[in-house]
Order: C-alpha cells, then structure tokens, then sequence
C-alpha cells in the first residue's frame, strides 16, 4: 500500500475530524458529521493497520480517532449544568412553541362549558337528569367546599398532583392518536359546565368561582398546555412538511416530551394552592391574589424566557444545545 496517496487522498476528511473533535460545541448537524468521519477513519486506520501494521501515520490516525471518541463516550455532563440547561433553554422554548394551540385549547374549553352550563341551566328538565334535587342542593351547599378539606392537606395535594400529571401526561404520550386530546377536553369542559350549572342553579355562582380561582388558573393552565402538546405531535405526523414522516414526528415528540415533564413542576405548585390556600381561612382577595401571581409567572415563564430561548435557536429538544442555547444559560 502506498501511505503516501493514501494520506494525500483522505487528508482533508481526517483534518475535519480533527476540527470537530477540538469543536466546542456541536449542533445537531455536526455531531452527525463527527460520527460519520470517525467512522471513515476508523475504517482507514484498520486498513493501514492490515496492510503495514504499525506505523506513524496509524499511530497518528488512532490518537484522532480516540480524541474524536471522546466526544460522544466521554464524561457525562455536570448534573446542575444539565438542570440548568432544561429549566432556562428547553422548557420555556418547547412552552413558547404551543403558545397559540394552548390558547386556543382554552377558548374552545371556555365556550364548550359555558354552553353546558347554558343548556342545563336554561332548562329544568335537563337538571333535573343529572340527580336528585336533595343531592344537588347539597353539593351547591357543602360538598362543592368540603370537596377541598375533607381529606388532610398534604395528602390531598399529593393526590391532585398526580391525577393532573398523569393527566398532562397522557395528552402528550397519546396525543398521536389525534383522537385522545379531543376526548380529554370535551370531558374537562363537560365537567366544568356541569358543575357550574348546579351551583348557578341554586344560587353559588361566587363560590363556584371564589372557590376555582385561586389553583385553577395555573391548573387548566396546565391541561390546556398539555393538550397542545399532544396536538402538535399528531400535526407533526400528519403533516411534517419538508422533513420526513419519521424525523418530523421523532423531533416533535421529543421535544414536547419536555412539556410534560416540566409541567410536573407548575401542576404541582397549583396542587399546593388547591390544598393550602383554597380552602384557607385568608380573605378571598389574599387566596385569588396567590393563584393569580402564580399563573402570572407561568405565563412570563412561557412567554418571555420562552420567547427568548426560541428565538435563540432552542426548540424544547433536549438532545439539541446549539450556541444560541448556550449563550442563554451562560447569561
């Protein structure tokens, strides 16, 4: 074998694996170039190596390659840098990006429910199918408030938050289906319209609402997220647009795979307000005063930091930290 052609023919693929393993920071396309050229080298180094044996430019191919294999087999990243990575540049961008699919889930959820609560209010016969009278008089009365302190606080706020995180959690994982989103949210809004119906029906419209307030903002806030999540996904299959079937759904889902687990965090906070500050003895404004500050930071963490992250190049893939990304933790 003649090293010499050889070096001269592959110099330039075994200098660009160089560069990208002295490459700080890799985007997605890079690190796909870097393990294709480690490869490539990988197979020159064999063949030189079968051909000659042991030799300079073998030794020199091996340290390359080695420093190349660093890269993607090396030590794993800091834990803090990591966290640091999700909370300030993943989250937020992969919030921002349903942004309008969240507010639209909640417009139809409002008018689907105020129609519910239209339709059974406006006809007695409708009402009347729901239950017995004595049985509505007494959930308008008592059970509506007991619901929230009937169970010890902390218990109570351990069970919500895992029935809404479950909740959120399925619209993402089964939002491919295109058909499971659609049924969550009708059956929340359903419920909602229902229950605001017999507390309007027998005169408990400010507790219907005194009482929702303060966790449901953040809450629906919450669902509503979720579900737009999912949704995106199935849009992402249906229609991927100039990427693959494939790739388009893989890179969505993974991205809004972020949505849920970072809304275990914000449902857990409006857990907390459902079991500590609801049904607390405060004066209303104090208790709708908390909920409304906690949905107001939601709403300037998806929206501003988000707003931000995204147009920085982030899209909510935790697999993706491009220098636009790492100029956003680094401050």
């Amino acid at each position: 074998m003649d090293l010499d052609a050889l070096a001269s023919a592959r110099h330039d693929d075994w200098q660009r694996l160089d560069v990208l393993s002295k490459t700080r920071r890799l985007d997605g396309r890079e690190a796909d170039e870097l393990i294709e050229r480690y490869q490539g080298v990988a197979s020159d180094l064999s063949l030189v190596q079968a051909t000659v044996g042991s030799t300079a430019l073998g030794d020199r191919l091996s340290v390359g390659l080695a420093r190349a294999r660093l890269r993607f087999t090396g030590t794993p990243e800091n834990p803090l840098r990591i966290f640091t990575r999700f909370a300030v540049v993943d989250l937020p961008a992969a919030l921002y990006r349903v942004r309008w699919l969240t507010l639209a889930v909640a417009v139809v959820t409002v008018v689907v429910a105020g129609l519910y609560a239209w339709w059974i209010g406006s006809d007695p016969r409708v009402l009347a199918t729901l239950g017995d009278e004595a049985e509505m008089q007494l959930l308008a009365d008592e059970g509506f408030v007991a619901y929230y302190s009937e169970n010890p606080a902390a218990s109570f706020a351990g069970s919500v938050w895992t029935n809404n995180a479950w909740i959120a959690a399925q619209c993402v994982a089964f939002g491919i289906t295109g058909l499971w989103v659609p049924v969550v949210i009708l059956q929340n809004a359903q419920n909602l319209g229902i229950t605001a119906a017999i507390m309007f029906a027998y005169d408990e419209a400010d507790t219907f609402f005194l009482y929702i307030t303060p966790h449901g903002l953040l809450e629906l806030t919450c669902v509503f997220v979720a579900a737009a999540a999912g949704l995106r996904i199935f849009w992402a299959w249906v229609a991927p647009g100039p990427r693959p079937r494939g790739v388009a759904l893989a890179q969505d889902a993974r991205a809004l795979f972020t949505v849920a687990i970072g809304l275990v965090f914000f449902l857990f906070v409006s857990g907390l307000i459902e079991a500590f500050v609801t049904p607390a003895p405060w004066p209303w404004p104090v208790k709708i005063g908390i909920g409304v500050a906690a949905f107001a930071g939601f709403l300037a963490y998806m929206l501003v930091l988000g707003r931000r992250a995204y147009r920085a190049g982030a899209t909510g893939d935790v697999a993706e930290f491009d220098a636009g990304a790492t100029r956003i933790v680094a401050g």
